[in-house]
């Protein structure tokens, strides 16, 4: 068939009452469990509507990402949160107390920043008992408190540091153990690892989860980048143009968006026309073949004729680009040891993909 296309002990507490994250609704509404609940909060700059009346909830031990462009309200729905910006609608609870007027520094919630706001002038371990020492603890539970922290995230033989002597991913780590030394029941983290190359960025993903496991320790990141989030979280919000466009875990969001618009920015996709002019099906460049002649015959197998336009070598993959005979652009991810990985630009071949395979969207 031919288919026409368009286009340690200090958090003990937090281990022992950690909550699986489905618990949670996967559709946003307060759940009994919730460390954090939004429910109907807005925030508008004058005229500008930044977040329009959002209802979401974080599980207790869940790791949730806010995801979306820039612009679409995701940092100030962190900012919210953690009481840098007052709603002009809605409620804001924290382990269900209405903390919507409360002051940042009554919240029982930590926050890293992109640029991580470490003192210059102290060292490592100051900058981490900065905290415990303004909740005027004993100097011994200070010492206890701070150097577990510190085993935890792995920094305990560069205490004596200060940081800027101290790599990016350390400073990360750094300003990750003063937030998490003072047993919040949230962290908020506002893109922490966007200023840092793709190599150290994978590699502290992976050590980030690590510590947010171990601590049991409810985070919500905000971030732009689709992978990150797709890597990090338990569920994650699509967020665009203030709304919340979608919520459920990674798997469910990337094989089954609501959107053309959730569709476009988690991954590559491939829209097609549905036949029905009220729909379109959703195929994901992985979810592709290519085939030379003849056509397939398959009746479980729909294919396209198209003409290769591009192909990008990734290391493991190959990505090629396509255009269909209506002049449609598809894409398709092929592993390089394909039998079709020698593929070249000009070649006319078959896009072929199990029908069963495409999700349907409506217009």
């Amino acid at each position: 068939m031919i288919a026409r296309l368009s286009g340690s002990a200090f958090l003990n507490r937090n281990r022992r009452d950690r909550r699986l994250p489905p618990t949670c609704s996967e559709q946003g509404s307060l759940s009994l469990d919730s460390v954090i609940a939004l429910d109907q909060v807005g925030k508008h700059f004058g005229a500008t509507r930044a977040v329009e009346g959002i209802d979401l909830s974080v599980g207790r031990g869940e790791f949730f990402a806010l995801l979306g462009p820039s612009g679409c309200g995701k940092s100030t729905t962190l900012r919210m949160i953690a009481g840098f910006e007052r709603p002009s609608q809605g409620t804001i609870r924290l382990e269900g107390v209405d903390v919507t007027a409360t002051p940042p520094h009554r919240r029982n919630v930590n926050t890293v920043f992109q640029h991580y706001a470490l003192f210059p002038h102290l060292s490592v371990w100051d900058n981490v008992a900065f905290g415990p020492r303004s909740r005027r603890l004993a100097e011994p539970e200070v010492r206890r408190q701070v150097g577990e922290i510190l085993e935890r995230v792995r920094l305990s033989e560069l205490a004596a540091r200060r940081p800027g002597q101290l790599s990016g991913g350390q400073q990360q780590r750094a300003a990750l153990a003063r937030a998490l030394v003072n047993q919040p029941a949230a962290l908020l983290l506002d893109e922490p690892l966007s200023a840092l190359d793709p190599g150290l960025r994978s590699t502290l993903q992976e050590e980030l989860k690590r510590i947010q496991r171990e601590c049991g320790i409810s985070f919500l990141i905000v971030t732009h980048d689709q992978e990150e989030a797709l890597a990090l979280s338990d569920r994650l919000a699509v967020m665009n143009a203030g709304r919340i466009e979608q919520i459920g875990p990674p798997r469910q969001v990337y094989d089954a968006p609501s959107s053309s618009f959730v569709a476009r920015f988690i991954g590559r996709a491939n829209l097609l026309a549905g036949g029905d002019g009220r729909s379109q099906l959703l195929l994901r460049p992985e979810q592709l073949r290519l085939q030379a002649d003849p056509l397939p015959s398959d009746p479980a197998e729909q294919a396209v004729r198209a003409r290769v336009t591009a192909v990008t070598f990734q290391g493991p993959s190959l990505l090629v680009e396509l255009d269909a005979a209506d002049g449609s652009p598809l894409v398709v991810r092929l592993n390089r040891w394909d039998a079709m990985a020698s593929v070249r630009s000009g070649e006319s071949l078959w896009v072929v993909w199990q029908t069963a395979a495409a999700h349907r969207l409506t217009v």
